[in-house]
């Protein structure tokens, strides 16, 4: 097969970040999604409707003229959330759902949920006003192992957060573990699961083997080869229940290779080429549409995107660094080359 005509696909899961940033992570993303929903895991986090309207309104600034990309903002959940901003942002067409991250689990999250249960209020108001709970599915508890808290949270809290509200719409995000995966198929319709691509690609070799390569450190962190195949698996398969969320995060190379280096891994450069690589290595083209394209609208309650986009087979290199406001960052697979790009508008 030489090319590829998609519906235009959604990424349901990226980070913009803010400032001179957005110029680098909103045109990357425009140039093959037409819709993505944007964490608000700012400094300071993005609590409020207002701050969140704010917040959309840099995002737009940074289009490319004749753009019809539209960001789907979300807002930070804590114990100090208010009712009112939950009714006021479960009736604003522009905001997707509310972010639940446990205290310290990844990037800018110490300000998150320190107890879930104390959040339940908040929850039942979000069930019945139809909001989303879009999750960071990480236990927090610094005893526990790394490679173990997802399934920690899956077993601890999210079982819970289902039985008590079960009309609560609850996407599982970037998912990263066979268990994981297991779960959302036997879960009621109500829970949902994103997958990126670099947990399709990678593996916790890939990032540990002969030597440590800090750009491929992501949380949740890269598991083992069973969970990846698990996750393919479960992409390529046709379950509405899995669709794309890339968790596009970017860093600078300063950030990234340092004593203590910063958790994220940058793929919004060639997200949707990551992906169809994933799908052709195992003979599954025909179903990348459903998982980027439809089926994570159908879950949002959104109506399907109508324009399509093409992608051809031809040989590419992708570069080496990418600037980043006024720092630079090292792109996923960069200096590698793709097989697939991004062809023209359809």
């Amino acid at each position: 097969m030489e090319q590829i005509t998609l519906i235009c696909p959604d990424d349901w899961h990226c980070h913009f970040r803010d400032g001179d940033y957005l110029t680098r992570t909103v045109q990357d993303s425009a140039r093959c999604f037409q819709r993505a929903v944007v964490m608000p895991n700012l400094k300071p986090p993005v609590f409020t409707v207002a701050e969140a309207m704010s917040y959309r309104q840099r995002i737009l600034q940074h289009l490319p003229a004749g753009s019809d990309f539209t960001p789907l903002m979300t807002l930070y959940l804590s114990e100090k959330t208010a009712e009112a901003d939950l009714r006021e942002a479960a009736s604003n067409p522009h905001i997707i759902g509310c972010k639940l991250y446990p205290a310290g689990v990844t990037t800018n999250s110490t300000q998150g949920v320190t107890k879930v249960a104390a959040i339940y209020p908040l929850l039942e108001i979000m069930e019945e006003a139809g909001l989303p709970l879009l999750v960071h599915g990480e236990n927090n508890d610094a005893q526990t192992d790394v490679f173990d808290r997802e399934a920690r949270f899956i077993e601890e809290e999210l079982v819970e957060i289902l039985k008590r509200f079960p009309k609560l719409r609850v996407v599982l995000e970037h998912i990263s573990t066979q268990k994981a995966v297991e779960f959302v198929q036997a879960a009621p319709s109500q829970l949902a699961a994103t997958i990126t691509a670099h947990h399709l690609l990678l593996n916790r070799n890939d990032l540990l083997d002969e030597g440590i390569r800090p750009h491929y450190y992501c949380k949740p962190i890269l598991k083992r080869q069973k969970d990846q195949e698990a996750l393919i698996q479960a992409a390529i398969s046709g379950n509405p229940k899995f669709f794309l969320g890339t968790d596009s995060a970017p860093h600078s190379i300063q950030n990234k290779e340092s004593a203590c280096g910063c958790a994220g891994v940058y793929t919004a450069h060639a997200a949707i080429e990551f992906y169809a690589s994933v799908f052709e290595q195992h003979k599954a083209l025909d179903t990348l549409e459903n998982f980027a394209s439809v089926y994570g609208a159908h879950f949002y309650g959104l109506a399907v995107n109508t324009r399509k986009i093409t992608l051809q087979k031809e040989e590419w290199k992708v570069p080496g660094t990418l600037d980043f406001g006024k720092e630079t960052l090292a792109p996923f697979m960069a200096g590698e080359s793709l097989y697939w790009k991004l062809n023209r508008d359809t």
